[in-house]
């Protein structure tokens, strides 16, 4: 308990060492930036920037480098080009700071009032260069990734004019508002650069938007026309998702709120929370093929529930004074582990998911981390160093290595505080009420509030006295052989596995292209036999298999899908294994595969007569 809580001091610590380091007072001017965005064929994004100084002398510019929402120093610094630096028409030296890449060193020469820059940002063209972001019809700009700002201020204290060229005829949506501009040039008044990085813009040719109430805005843009042909009722669902996410947390944290939608296969996809807006792309049927499934519906419910969540409360750790200083992730089992939880409840309170989707949804999450068997040396607390350990590459080994858990576990973990919470008050309070009470403030104060490991026990404790503290470090810190699933327990349900798949779980397979035989034979395999994933110490793994290989056939026959689901049924209670023929580069070899089990999918089955607290949890607020 000492060394953890010794840990959360440290988070604590952080903003007032880095605030020691850069001045928290008002930056002596305005920058400015002006960028051109109308290169939609190349992707290239052109930029001049002026940034006043005080003084003449060494002076360092950084490239933002820590970003928040992504939890680690992944900014694009490889993609800045062309850099050149003037001050009063005479063209400057810079050099690159040797142990921090992100920084440029410039003299300033004497009677110079601003340094007049230009670059270039050349955006990804092809997946393996990183996230598209321009595509023919559709622009995500990110401000980060176009300006550089002064060391030693702290990024809230710098003001910034920024203005923006999209291609004529146009539309965009951003949470900054333009005071003028029509056709392709937008003006923006000045905000301070820390609100600018987190105010990011979806152009697009194809653009539709909606009001949603609550000064909500949907704002899409689309590969085609036809991808924005949304219902009323479709809309309706949207507002009831911002009216529930009111109700819940009791204000608004904003002034106004912009869902940023791209419908999209030709830009990356992303999922990113902002203050004031959300920054998604979705699928482009995400409208018009409504009823074939759920698929990424709930993401807008957990993007908007990052207002309250991680924005406007923010762990200690992340309250750092500008984009060079290291984010302490430590607390994002509360912070990502929350909105996971919110982005399902919502989800379901809405109607962008079912009852029974929501349930099938939480079955396959329960699921997939219990076979998470790394769990068993790796803790939860140590997966939130992920972020800056991995950036989401692909693991080998996901179930052995672990990923960034603290999404998934922590939902697990806050549905069995919403159980405990209504068991000890006779179902009257619940985990709406931590949120009202932890994330609850003044409509329209945007202002970023820190919080501590001992806030929100403090907070659970007023709700109901427990031993809080005991037992979030028992689910964060210690090694465990499953899954936290004491909530779905407590919950009323009970996590079984059937021989026929649920319509969610079918619907996830086609979006993500893959068979997912995790919870049987121990894979997913993805187009043409490759195998996506080996489940560690399942019984595709004891036989050899790696996530290399390619299936070739199946007890004789060619490799199909339906072939191997075939295989694994006819296995089921023999003595016979799998006889796989699977490719590795060259080598070719044949692979038992000793499983008798059938064919495994996972469900909530209903453990308790009668609405539990996982029932009441779901139902919509009146």
């Amino acid at each position: 308990m000492r060394l953890y809580l010794a840990g959360l001091l440290l988070a604590v610590s952080i903003p007032a060492t880095a605030l020691g380091q850069t001045r928290d007072s008002p930056f002596p001017g305005t920058m400015t930036l002006n960028v051109d965005a109308t290169d939609t064929e190349q992707g290239i994004f052109r930029v001049t920037q002026t940034i006043p100084v005080a003084s003449s002398g060494p002076m360092t510019l950084n490239f933002p480098k820590w970003l928040p929402g992504n939890h680690a120093p992944r900014g694009q610094i490889e993609k800045l080009a062309g850099l050149t630096i003037r001050a009063g028409g005479k063209l400057l030296s810079w050099s690159r700071d040797p142990l921090d890449v992100y920084a440029f060193r410039v003299d300033v020469p004497a009677g110079a009032r601003q340094l007049d820059i230009d670059f270039q940002f050349l955006s990804a063209t092809e997946e393996d260069q990183g996230r598209i972001v321009v595509s023919p019809e559709i622009i995500n700009l990110q401000w980060q990734s176009v300006s550089l700002y002064p060391a030693g201020w702290a990024t809230r204290q710098i003001p910034v004019a920024a203005t923006l060229k999209i291609p004529n005829g146009w539309r965009a949506a951003t949470a900054l508002r333009p005071t003028s501009g029509s056709g392709e040039r937008l003006a923006f008044p000045p905000v301070d650069y820390e609100t600018l990085v987190d105010s990011p813009v979806l152009a697009g040719k194809y653009f539709r938007s909606e009001s949603l109430g609550h000064n909500v805005t949907l704002n899409i843009v689309a590969d085609e026309a036809k991808y924005l042909a949304a219902t009323p009722a479709q809309i309706e669902v949207h507002r009831r998702l911002v009216d529930q996410a009111v109700k819940l947390f009791g204000s608004r944290p904003f002034d106004h709120y912009d869902f940023l939608l791209g419908l999209t296969e030709r830009i990356g996809t992303i999922g990113l929370e902002h203050h004031r807006s959300s920054e998604n792309i979705a699928y482009p049927e995400y409208f018009i093929d409504w009823a074939s499934g759920p698929g990424r519906r709930n993401l807008l419910a957990h993007e908007l529930s990052h207002s309250w969540v991680g924005k406007y409360r923010r762990p200690a750790g992340h309250m750092v004074p500008d984009f060079s200083t290291p984010l302490n992730d430590e607390l994002l089992w509360v912070y990502e582990g929350q909105d996971q939880f919110w982005g399902y409840v919502l989800g379901a309170r809405a109607g962008l998911f079912s009852k029974v989707e929501t349930l099938d949804a939480l079955a396959a999450i329960a699921a997939a981390q219990d076979v998470r068997v790394g769990r068993s040396w790796r803790d939860l607390a140590d997966t939130t160093n992920d972020p800056v350990i991995t950036p989401r590459r692909p693991k080998g080994w996901i179930s052995y290595q672990r990923s960034e858990d603290y999404y998934n576990d922590g939902l697990l973990i806050w549905l069995e505080v919403d159980a405990l919470l209504r068991a000890q008050t006779g179902g009257v309070k619940g985990m709406d009420d931590f949120a009202r009470a932890f994330f609850g403030g003044q409509d329209g104060d945007f202002r970023p509030r820190s919080f501590t490991f001992d806030d929100v026990v403090a907070t659970l404790n007023a709700i109901s006295p427990f031993d809080w503290a005991g037992l979030l470090i028992r689910r964060t810190t210690k090694e465990t052989a499953n899954a936290p699933l004491e909530g779905i327990s407590r919950g009323g349900y009970r996590l079984v596995y059937t021989e026929e798949p649920s319509l969610y779980f079918r619907d996830k397979e086609r979006r993500a292209g893959e068979i997912d035989l995790s919870f049987s034979v121990g894979l997913t395999i993805g187009k043409g036999g490759k195998v996506n994933t080996v489940v560690w110490d399942g019984p595709a793994f004891s036989a050899g298999l790696t996530s290399a290989a390619e299936i070739v056939a199946v007890n004789g026959r060619v490799y199909s899908d339906q072939g191997l689901i075939d295989a694994i049924s006819a296995a089921k209670g023999g003595s016979e294994p799998i006889r796989l023929i699977v490719r590795t580069g060259s080598h070719v070899r044949e692979i038992p595969i000793s499983w008798n089990g059938g064919l495994r999918y996972p469900r909530l089955a209903k453990a308790t007569p009668g609405d539990s607290s996982l029932d009441l949890l779901l139902r919509p607020r009146p």
